[in-house]
């Protein structure tokens, strides 16, 4: 099932030559870029999974990947809010994409080893956004920090 998400992933469109908001994987980056800064630190470890996961699912790398890092970063910090992103997700993705989409969150979330508060509520929050059920955000989260070797933290689902 995950191949078949990072298949569509990687089949929409690419959009317009400077890639905007609206181009679904601008704003998955702009999404899984948030995440990744929700508790105010960047480690490199988080910076390097969130290039690994951009590079896997839209199988880039080099000056596109750089390319897509930096529209997701730069529309993160111009954005005012989440569901200009989220809704985008949304129009675009079905509803198992949208979870394996959680997933992805979860995994740069414990990229650190750490659950932060505010990474945790970020995820709620795009989920809530997207149309992921609680039982199954909680279910990816219990699946990447099963596979995050020391994660530490706590979560509000429990």
């Amino acid at each position: 099932m995950f191949e078949r998400v990072l298949s569509f992933l990687r089949d929409l469109p690419a959009g317009e030559a400077k890639p905007s908001a609206d181009d679904p994987r601008v704003a998955a980056s702009a999404l899984l870029y948030h995440v990744m800064n929700a508790d105010g630190v960047r480690q490199d470890v988080e910076w390097e999974r969130f290039k690994e996961i951009l590079s896997e699912t839209y199988s880039i790398s080099g000056d596109e990947l750089d390319a897509l890092a930096a529209a997701g970063e730069r529309a993160d910090n111009e954005a005012i809010d989440l569901y200009a992103f989220t809704s985008v997700l949304k129009r675009h993705l079905d509803a198992e994409a949208r979870k394996a989409f959680i997933g992805l969150m979860w995994e740069i979330v414990y990229a650190d080893g750490e659950l932060h508060e505010l990474e945790d509520n970020t995820v709620w929050r795009v989920a809530e956004l997207i149309g992921v059920e609680r039982h199954d955000r909680i279910e990816a989260r219990r699946k990447a920090a099963a596979e995050a070797p020391g994660a530490r933290g706590t979560s509000s689902d429990e």
